[in-house]
């Protein structure tokens, strides 16, 4: 094998057969997937490394360039190590979308199974993990028009009508939707208004997934645990100089897809002068843990998952032997440790 994974097996106290080129892995696609905070980068890399592979980050706000701090984005010195894919691609003035991820991952993974490497897909981003994975639907293109309508309905009669008409005219698109998130409320009645069908029947005939081998890992931590490293984190970002790069952010006209990550909306929060700092930083913790809850909730629905436990494991390398130990598809790749 390459010297490097070499390097990294040795560290985890074990070995790993040769395997690139062998025909059972030339479909194959890792996943790296779980909350803010748990650990995926440092593992993804010792992973990328063994399998001399590249890894895509599959991270809505990473693919911005000028935003390093607030998205928790790679060191440079990880970014040497091993080659990314969709980070620091676009400038905090344009927007970014799950279709767009999709178009360039594929392009991405094509490539890389051109050379006979395994991609390493790795993020926390779930609707661009799931277009890639189960297909993506976009239905009809938007119509302001009805937007305002229904926005407009949503203020007359009340809080919650356009929930109940949703329930009402595709019960199987409300489930999955909470009653407060009027924006994907307003699409799902969008589509049903101008498709002439639900979104839920519209999803079903017109989503198509990627015909690739997807090899799923999930990394999960004790709740307490994992929003214990979520704060550390924070703190570390603050003295990292989280403000000072949302001051820079704000110079440069950023979309307003780049301001929804959450570090620099509270930041500039601050610096309009609506709370004070000890707040703003109290807000970014705070709503990392709940994205991160959110997190969960989406990825307990994503099928296929090898769910691993590193409650109390740390270190990146220890992370990397109990993943090879625990998930034994690896097995079939020919990444089984050897004594």
């Amino acid at each position: 094998m390459h010297e490097r994974a070499c390097d990294i097996t040795c560290v985890t106290e074990s070995k790993m057969v040769e395997f690139r080129g062998s025909p059972v892995i030339t479909d194959k696609v890792i996943i790296i997937l779980g909350p803010t905070g748990v650990g995926k980068t440092g593992f993804s890399i010792l992973l990328a490394k063994a399998l001399d592979t590249e890894i895509i980050s599959a991270d809505s706000m990473q693919v911005y360039r000028h935003m390093d701090t607030g998205t928790a984005k790679p060191s440079p010195a990880e970014l040497k190590a091993v080659p990314h894919r969709l980070i620091n691609i676009l400038s905090p003035d344009e927007s970014f979308s799950a279709g767009l991820f999709r178009q360039k991952a594929v392009e991405a993974i094509n490539t890389l199974h051109g050379r006979g490497r395994i991609p390493v897909i790795v993020g926390g981003t779930g609707l661009y993990i799931r277009s890639l994975t189960m297909g993506l639907f976009e239905g009809p293109s938007a119509d302001w028009s009805i937007r305002r309508d229904l926005m407009e309905d949503e203020r007359r009669f009340g809080r919650g009508y356009l929930y109940s008409r949703l329930r009402a005219l595709d019960p199987e698109a409300a489930a999955g939707i909470q009653p407060n998130d009027l924006r994907r409320i307003v699409r799902a009645l969008e589509v049903s208004v101008k498709g002439k069908r639900g979104i839920s029947e519209f999803r079903r005939l017109m989503t198509r997934p990627s015909d690739y081998g997807f090899i799923k890992i999930g990394l999960s931590r004790d709740r307490k645990e994992l929003y214990a490293l979520i704060e550390d984190r924070v703190d570390r970002m603050m003295e990292n100089g989280l403000l000072e790069e949302t001051q820079r952010l704000l110079g440069m006209n950023p979309d307003r897809t780049a301001m929804q990550a959450i570090g620099y909306k509270e930041m500039k929060m601050y610096l309009d002068g609506m709370v004070d700092l000890d707040e703003a930083v109290r807000l970014v913790k705070k709503r990392t843990k709940m994205y991160a809850k959110r997190q969960f909730t989406w990825f307990r629905k994503e099928p296929d998952i090898h769910w691993v436990d590193i409650t109390g494991i740390m270190e990146a390398d220890k992370v990397f032997a109990k993943v090879m130990n625990d998930v034994k598809i690896f097995r079939k790749l020919g990444m089984m440790n050897k004594p």
